[in-house]
């Protein structure tokens, strides 16, 4: 009975192992590289599989997912012979997995060492100020590089980027003089450009206020000489209307005889005024007819309208024909 249950056992044993040999579950984005006898047999992709066994062995596990592999820093010197420490990270994919488990020992260090050497060799065409501008072209010209080598391998680069780069201490600081120079020069500039647009502005309101100011005495004039155009006008018209009503009252019942004394009054006042400014004149030798008084009075006025200026004494006048009169001398006052 032991040595049954020993046996049976025993068998039992085997198939477990027959089958875990026999039997192979592959994951997703994987392939296993199947050799029989030591020879490539098949490559195993995702899903379930049967193998013989003793005969078929998995000699190979990849990944198919896209990895990142780190490339450590290395030395590279630009083109104005600077020495930098760069570092970077290479994504790579396995898209054959039969050519890179027999094309190369290890695909992962070929393909460092390779985006290694391409990268010093890349930044070595550029200045070293070049260099932090042109990331985007060394990062290219590396996958180009690299890519074109790993194609053997059935390794697909897909990018590469430059993670740092490391400068001696002495070209950090006179980057940092240099940078620092650069800021100084913009705040000036900043500064003169913001002086000069504060003159600007200055100037500009000045002359718009000068603009102003000169509209503003423009339309002041246009306004005055608008309002002594529009007095003229109304004194003309009211003149106007004060001679139309004085004709309209002479030619009335006793308007003569009102002008008649309206003269008179006048001729008494412009009488008192010639004695000031003249020491001659001419006056009626009989005062008491009215009519030679009237008379008198519109020569006088025809007379005091034409006057001479005060620098010479007047020529005497003579009284009008039919007039009787005597010529008095008057001193000045």
């Amino acid at each position: 009975m032991n040595t049954f249950t020993f046996i049976m056992s025993g068998i039992a044993l085997v198939v477990i192992v027959v089958f875990f040999k026999t039997v192979r579950i592959v994951p997703q984005r994987s392939a296993f590289i199947i050799e029989r006898l030591g020879k490539y047999s098949r490559t195993l992709e995702a899903g379930f599989h049967i193998l013989i066994p003793f005969l078929d062995r998995i000699a190979y596990k990849r990944s198919q997912k896209e990895e990142a592999v780190d490339v450590p820093q290395q030395v590279c010197i630009t083109k104005d012979n600077v020495s930098i420490g760069v570092d970077g990270i290479l994504y790579l994919q396995v898209v054959d997995a039969q050519k890179s488990c027999y094309g190369i020992e290890n695909y992962k260090y070929a393909v460092m060492q390779i985006a290694q050497t391409t990268m010093r060799s890349v930044f070595g065409t550029f200045d070293l100020d070049d260099t932090f501008e042109a990331r985007d072209v060394i990062n290219r010209r590396v996958v180009e590089a690299v890519d074109e080598a790993s194609d053997p391998w059935g390794v697909k680069v897909t990018r590469y980027e430059i993670k740092d780069i490391a400068p001696p201490q002495s070209i950090i600081e006179a980057m940092e003089k240099q940078m620092k120079a650069e800021r100084d020069k913009r705040a000036e500039i900043a500064e003169s450009e913001g002086k000069r647009q504060a003159e600007i502005n200055r100037a500009e309101g000045r002359r718009q206020a000068m603009i102003a100011e000169s509209e503003g005495e423009k339309q002041k004039r246009i306004n005055e000489a608008e309002g002594r155009g529009q007095e003229i006008e109304r004194v003309a018209e009211a003149t106007a209307r004060g001679i139309e009503k004085i004709a309209q009252a002479i030619q009335a019942e006793g308007g003569l005889q009102a002008v008649n004394l309206r003269i008179a009054e006048q001729y008494i006042q412009e009488f008192g005024k010639l004695a000031r400014t003249n020491n001659t004149m001419i006056i009626p030798s009989t005062l008491s007819d009215v009519g030679g008084f009237i008379a008198a009075a519109k020569g006088v006025l025809d007379a005091f309208d034409s006057a001479v200026p005060e620098t010479g004494p007047p020529p005497s006048k003579k009284a009008p024909q039919g007039t009787p009169g005597a010529r008095w001398d008057l001193p000045r006052p």
